[in-house]
C-alpha cells in the first residue's frame, strides 16, 4: 500500500507518543525520577478497579523506549550516579531528567 502525502500532511509536526507527553509532564516539576516512578504515575492515571496492584508494570517497557527516544532528541537526560549516560548504553538504576538548557 501506498501512503499519498499532501502538502496538508507534510506540514504537520510530528507527534509524540502519550507515553512521551506522560514522561515529560512527570518531569515538568525538574524532578529526576526513575523509570518505575513514571510507570506508576501513568499506570494511575488509567487504573481500573479489577487492576492488579503491580499493573504498572506493563508501562516499563513502553516508559524505557520513549525516555530513549526522548533523550536521543535531546529532550530529557538519562542519568547514572549523577553522570549524563548515553542513552543507546546504558545499565543499573538510572534516573530520567528534562535536559539541561
Amino acid at each position: 500500500m501506498t501512503r499519498i502525502m499532501t502538502d496538508e500532511t507534510e506540514k504537520r509536526p510530528p507527534q509524540d507518543d502519550p507515553v512521551a507527553i506522560a514522561i515529560l509532564s512527570a518531569l515538568a516539576d525538574g524532578e529526576a525520577l526513575q523509570f518505575q516512578d513514571i510507570a506508576m504515575r501513568i499506570f494511575e492515571t488509567r487504573r481500573k478497579a479489577k487492576d492488579r496492584p503491580d499493573g504498572w508494570r506493563r508501562y516499563m517497557t513502553s516508559v524505557k523506549q520513549q525516555a530513549v527516544h526522548l533523550a536521543r532528541q535531546g529532550r530529557v537526560e538519562i542519568v547514572r550516579k549523577g553522570e549524563v549516560v548515553d542513552p543507546n548504553d546504558f545499565k543499573g538504576i538510572v534516573r530520567v531528567r528534562l535536559a539541561a538548557d
